[in-house]
């Protein structure tokens, strides 16, 4: 599945090839809020690839224009889990400026993989969602110090650092340091700012918090993507 599509259809379906797959695998896309960095090219590769757009009715009231003709809709909510394929789909609500926004956990049954981007601040929801996962994708949108000092408008400056914007890298260190991370295999640091952060701070600050060499935090760049991370039912 696809969470989220915020690509041309062309691009999409080239980062897909890039790493070896074919769009034509993908059953589902799941759409976590209506922001267009994350709902704009929803609805072209639903449309050409004829799957279906699970999303909360918030999102879906918010994003109709955004998204265009869409033949198959499928509402969740926010509180309950849902499948997808063999997927099971937790979703589970966010602080976030949009309509009704979530974040999710998926399992096989085995492996748990947590996805944290777009909120604001953390509630001990989250943490409990979060905790005892085998991986981690986790927002260091900004460094709270480049932030301030940088050239976005003092409204844009206040709306990122809010308790509904995004998750600067100290408080996502914050959140990590009181998670279970006994079983985490592999994290990601994601939804970095061009403007805002670097990789070294934003691996620097989920190190900290872990007790580990920053090297072993993977990074999601804007450009280049993520290569495959593998989990394993076996790791030790």
């Amino acid at each position: 599945m696809l969470v989220d599509c915020g690509f041309s259809l062309k691009q999409t379906i080239s980062r897909l090839q890039r790493l070896g797959k074919d769009p034509q695998e993908l059953d589902a896309v799941v759409l976590s809020h209506e922001h267009a960095d994350h709902a704009s090219g929803v609805g072209a590769v639903a449309r050409a690839l004829e799957i279906p757009v699970w999303m909360t009715q918030g999102t879906f009231d918010a994003s109709r224009e955004r998204l265009g003709p869409l033949s198959d809709i499928r509402l969740f909510s926010p509180h309950a889990p849902f499948e997808i394929g063999d997927i099971c789909v937790t979703p589970f609500p966010v602080p976030h400026d949009a309509r009704e926004p979530c974040q999710f956990v998926f399992s096989d049954g085995a492996l748990r993989l947590g996805m944290l981007t777009d909120v604001g601040s953390t509630t001990s929801h989250i943490e409990v969602m979060l905790s005892g996962c085998e991986g981690l994708i986790l927002e260091c949108n900004h460094d709270g110090r480049l932030l301030a000092a940088g050239h976005y408008p003092l409204a844009l400056k206040a709306r990122i650092g809010g308790p509904h914007g995004h998750l600067d890298n100290d408080t996502a260190g914050e959140l990590l340091a009181k998670l279970d991370y006994s079983c985490l295999q592999a994290i990601v640091a994601a939804h970095l700012s061009e403007n805002n952060n670097t990789p070294a701070l934003a691996r620097v600050a989920l190190a900290e918090a872990l007790g580990c060499a920053p090297s072993w935090v993977s990074v999601a760049d804007q450009a280049q993507g993520l290569p495959w991370q593998r989990l394993s039912a076996r790791w030790v």
